[in-house]
């Protein structure tokens, strides 16, 4: 037999973005069910690393006492940038006021999932979403098989796909699951996570003749650290010798700390939009509508961002009867994915290398990069992007 569940807006995905959206409905009087594939253990345990903007962390912390972000994570209040064997800082509140706070994706998760099942959110794991149906009625369904094989139907009034790159609402947005602007980068990050003090105190973003590396940080006593590759690199092809020296030589100046290596990965470095957000009574959000790079921590942070607007135009569609906010919701949206593609470009062109770079272009990022250090509007801008621009409120 096919159970059927009702309810007022259904969300496909566990993640960041559609938790905090049955948040912040739950908040407005709007009740709604969440599904995903995945186990709860699943989710909470996949590591991601996270910046997380001012605003984002502004937002977490309507969570109350299950947001962690404050306690558990760290502020910083700038980044370096390093190059020519120089270290060059870019201290955020002097700049723009604002700071950000290093806490991973999986720990606000966790907060999330904590918060989610105390308020009495019918959180579902281990739904398969087979497809959404009746996409442009009022009645949008989705169509799916529990964790026992059983067929389940939700009938909404809304249906969000927050399901992530590889979303299955997607295809019912834009008529194919590849219907987007699309970048590859001709390179990736080979990271690593290692028992060892922090190196520095905040992330550095170094340029170097031998690639791009990042210097971030995990905790007091686990580090995260990145060096640019070829997407196809193998991840057991270095020893922990080499991985050591192959980080050391892109930040020269810092000595790091090196400790016991315990995970390897790559990550392959690409950019994509949707042409579409929404159709009719369904929408995507996060990494189902958008994926940047990771170079300027904006991810997470865009997804809270998309979340918010569809949040507000939820509540004037469903509590008030208006549809100017979801009509507008796509256009609200893209100008911020936009801008937020365009600085993840910008961080991600001015400090990795190109094996095709001439002696030129080498210079001239050279030059663009002390364009930057060297002047307080350069510096503004990098610390108004990275730290997030002002969120949409009511």
């Amino acid at each position: 037999m096919t159970a059927t569940v009702r309810t007022r807006v259904a969300i496909v995905g566990a993640g960041p973005a559609g938790l905090l959206l049955s948040h912040l409905l739950a908040d407005a009087g709007i009740e709604s069910v969440v599904v995903d594939q995945r186990t709860r253990e699943q989710i909470e345990s996949t590591i991601r690393a996270g910046i997380l903007e001012q605003g984002t962390v502004e937002v977490l912390d309507s969570l109350g006492e299950h947001s962690r972000a404050r306690t558990v994570g760290h502020r910083h209040d700038g980044i370096e940038l390093r190059f020519a064997g120089e270290g060059h800082r870019i201290d955020f509140p002097s700049l723009v006021g604002r700071s950000v706070w290093l806490y991973p994706q999986h720990e606000v998760l966790e907060d999330l999932i904590a918060a989610r099942l105390a308020g009495g959110q019918d959180l579902r794991f281990g739904i398969t979403v087979n497809g959404i149906e009746d996409a442009e009625t009022e009645r949008p369904r989705v169509i799916a098989t529990d964790a026992h094989g059983q067929p389940l139907v939700i009938e909404a009034d809304f249906v969000v796909g927050a399901d992530g790159s590889r979303s299955v609402v997607r295809p019912v947005v834009t008529g194919s699951a590849f219907g987007g602007y699309f970048r590859e980068y001709p390179f990736a990050w080979f990271g690593i996570l290692t028992e060892a003090p922090p190196s520095a105190d905040e992330l550095i973003y170094s340029n170097s003749p031998d690639g791009f590396a990042l210097i971030s940080q995990r905790s007091a006593t686990v580090q995260r650290m990145y060096f640019q590759c070829d997407p196809d690199a193998d991840t057991a092809a270095y020893s922990e010798a080499q991985l050591w020296e192959e980080l050391q030589k892109r930040v020269p100046g810092t000595t790091l700390k090196e400790g016991p290596i315990f995970q390897r990965d790559v990550l392959r470095f690409r950019s994509f939009v949707a042409h579409e957000l929404r159709k009719g009574r369904v929408a995507i959000v996060g990494d189902a509508a958008h994926t940047v790079p990771p170079t300027g921590a904006k991810g997470m942070n865009l997804a809270v961002a998309d979340v918010i607007l569809l949040n507000l135009a939820l509540q004037a569609l469903l509590l008030e009867g208006d549809e100017r906010r979801i009509d507008d919701f796509a256009d609200a949206a893209r100008r911020r994915i936009w801008k937020a593609q365009h600085f993840s470009w910008w961080m991600t062109s001015m400090l990795h290398v190109t094996a095709d770079a001439t002696d030129f272009d080498r210079m001239r990022q050279l030059g663009e990069l002390r364009s930057i250090v060297e002047s307080e509007a350069g510096q503004t801008y990098l610390a108004e992007a990275y730290t997030g621009w002002p969120l949409a409120t009511a």
